[in-house]
């Protein structure tokens, strides 16, 4: 029996080798063969999985309950009000606890050092579903995008527009250097990843052949780009920040003239959602009435092309979700590790 995955948990992306990311990438994408030709998949028939959101979501919870659901597991859902870390019981107790009734465990929040608690403590996996530091299965969801539009994900040019210093833009660096993408980071100096995560992601690209660029200057950063990638200024908990963001991060924008400056005619865009693309939003109006903006990271023009594949990306998140916890708690045999292409 394979054992490259079984009982391991997915923390953070630097966790894992190009390959083996790459390899449940195409797992999810076998998966998803299986759930579109209505195949019965049920690898975790018997399981529980407690799904822990100390941050909202509609994506991440959507797809653990779906994944869970399919793999023929029972899903809990633990919101925020159900989670006593801190409060009247330890992050270790409540650990040991809810190993000892769950087969695996998610958790969405913001201190990286709780995912890694329960992993540490629960004695079963652990699927960081987003901390402020990592975003992992977004990841997947992203690259097996790029690998179902181009066939490969090896030497692909990714520029990401933005917040460079947030969790999608450490993890899209870092995920890049592991499976050979090139990944450049276009943004303003101040928000520009950490000398840590650079370091780590050019020890990567050392080995893998991928080419990293940090940048201010948007030109530089989009030409010959493959994908186009944004994502909201503020993140959750930063609601304060949104006056010094917008004008940071303006002349960032994912609009048509970004588009056109990578000089790629098969160009696409991708965003991990939500967008603030129009009006239909409160936030947004809300940023509206304030700064009169009525497009932010990415004008409804992009956001609305044929070339962008914001949904695609957001469906694949079920998918690579349900190939990590397979992989991890299903027993399933994989015979050899996938390198990247």
């Amino acid at each position: 029996m394979d054992s490259y995955f079984q009982g391991k948990s997915l923390l953070k992306e630097k966790d894992f080798t190009g390959s083996e990311l790459y390899t449940l990438i195409k797992f999810a994408e076998h998966l998803k063969y299986l759930k579109e030709h209505n195949i019965e998949h049920h690898y975790l028939a018997g399981k529980s999985i407690a799904l822990m959101f100390a941050k909202t979501s509609t994506r991440t919870r959507s797809s653990f309950t779906v994944a869970a659901t399919d793999l023929g597991a029972h899903p809990e859902f633990l919101g925020a009000n159900d989670i006593q870390f801190g409060k009247k019981e330890s992050l270790a107790d409540t650990a040991k606890i809810l190993g000892s009734m769950f087969d695996g465990i998610e958790y969405r929040g913001y201190d990286q050092a709780i995912v890694e608690g329960l992993a540490k403590y629960s004695g079963v996996p652990v699927w960081n579903g987003l901390s402020d530091e990592w975003h992992p299965t977004q990841m997947l969801a992203d690259f097996m995008t790029i690998d179902e539009v181009f066939g490969h994900v090896k030497n692909i040019t990714l520029t990401y527009l933005g917040d460079s210093r947030n969790n999608v833009a450490n993890s899209l660096l870092v995920t890049g250097a592991l499976l050979g993408a090139n990944i450049h980071l276009v943004g303003p100096k101040e928000l520009q990843p950490s000398a840590d995560i650079q370091k780590l992601a050019q020890s990567y690209a050392a080995k893998s052949g991928s080419k990293l660029l940090i940048t201010d200057d948007l030109a530089a950063g989009v030409k010959d780009a493959d994908v186009l990638y944004t994502d909201i200024w503020a993140s959750m908990g930063e609601e304060d920040k949104w006056a010094e963001r917008i004008k940071l991060l303006q002349p960032y924008q994912l609009n048509m003239a970004a588009v056109k400056a990578t000089g790629n005619p098969d160009v696409i865009v991708m965003h991990d959602l939500p967008a603030y693309h129009d009006l239909n939003t409160k936030l947004a109006q809300d940023i509206h009435a304030k700064f009169g903006l009525s497009e932010l990271e990415i004008t409804d023009e992009v956001f609305n092309a044929p070339f962008a594949k914001q949904f695609q990306e957001a469906a694949n998140r079920m998918h690579t979700i349900k190939a990590v916890m397979a992989a991890s708690l299903g027993n399933v045999f994989i015979p050899a590790l996938v390198e990247p292409k």
